[in-house]
């Protein structure tokens, strides 16, 4: 006799198992058919069930977006069919600007689009991590001012009636940033050493909670870097917004712009019109890149 199949929302990855909402709000715990590990959190999925509270993932249906970091080794999901990306930073633990760089270019990627949340303005160190941040701001990011220790509503019309995922280092409050808008312990926050200047890792899978029927936030685990192995040089370089005016007018058409002669993107910033640092960030990746390319010439991209 042939199972009867349900259509379901993974709102739990982790790894192996999956959690599936089923569309009358019942969940199931869940594998993924044979030995493909392809789903992840925010995937529509037909599932079958296997015993009382269990099931098999048997299809993933097409997705309109997935977020994924890789490296020459391995690739990770992240988050599949969300509106938009909201990366948190913080004055302390000191956050990477490399880091935040790399998840805008990501999102950017990706279609997703993202926010920058400065978090933890009640520290004397917040002015001047704002001040840092301005570059982004000039390009067209939005850098959202927070406190999600003193108060969370400045967040929440961000994230109505969207799917929101939260990414970001460890120690920058996104798990109390998740406990305050679920308003329940969900996610364990982590310590913060002083000495080593970082914070601890507390997530370790990917979750979806919803806080109305058309708003759903997704925390991920705290990352310490974001892999754009997946992405070619062009690909990159068209997720730089304030390249994009100069992109296609430089003296070659294959310029990468990085050294070449007559290239626009190193022209514009020479005359301040894209941040010096925003260029440095662009041809570090890149040489990085290639040189992970020719020492894996049998990887392929996803």
């Amino acid at each position: 006799m042939k199972a009867t199949v349900f259509k379901g929302l993974v709102t739990g990855d982790f790894g192996r198992d999956f959690l599936v909402e089923l569309d009358d709000g019942t969940s199931l715990t869940c594998v993924r058919k044979g030995k493909k590990q392809d789903a992840t959190c925010g995937d529509t999925v037909d599932v079958s069930i296997t015993s009382p509270g269990n099931g098999r993932i048997d299809e993933v249906h097409t997705r309109r977006n997935v977020l994924f970091r890789t490296d020459a080794f391995r690739e990770k999901t992240l988050a599949a069919n969300i509106d938009q990306a909201i990366i948190i930073v913080a004055p302390r633990p000191t956050f990477s600007e490399t880091f935040l760089s790399m998840c805008l270019v990501a999102c950017d990627g990706a279609g997703i689009a993202p926010i920058i949340m400065l978090n933890k303005k009640d520290l004397p160190e917040y002015e001047e991590a704002k001040a840092s941040l301005k570059k982004f701001e000039d390009i067209g990011y939005t850098v959202l001012p927070m406190s999600a220790k003193l108060d969370i509503e400045p967040l929440r019309p961000y994230l109505t009636g969207k799917s929101t995922l939260l990414v970001g280092q460890s120690g920058m409050g996104k798990s109390r940033t998740v406990n305050h808008l679920v308003m329940r312990d969900v996610a364990k926050e982590g310590i913060f050493s002083e000495a080593l200047d970082s914070g601890k890792h507390t997530t370790t899978y990917t979750r979806l909670y919803r806080l109305s029927p058309s708003t759903a936030i997704m925390d991920s685990p705290g990352l310490q870097s974001f892999g754009l192995f997946h992405l070619s040089d062009d690909d990159i370089a068209y997720a730089m917004p304030e390249f994009r005016p100069y992109i296609g007018t430089c003296k070659y058409g294959n310029c990468v712009h990085v050294r070449e002669p007559g290239c626009a993107v190193i022209a514009a910033a020479a005359d301040k019109k894209i941040n010096p640092t925003r260029l440095a960030f662009y041809q570090a990746l890149i040489e990085q890149q290639h040189e992970l390319r020719e020492n894996n010439p049998e990887w392929k991209r996803p």
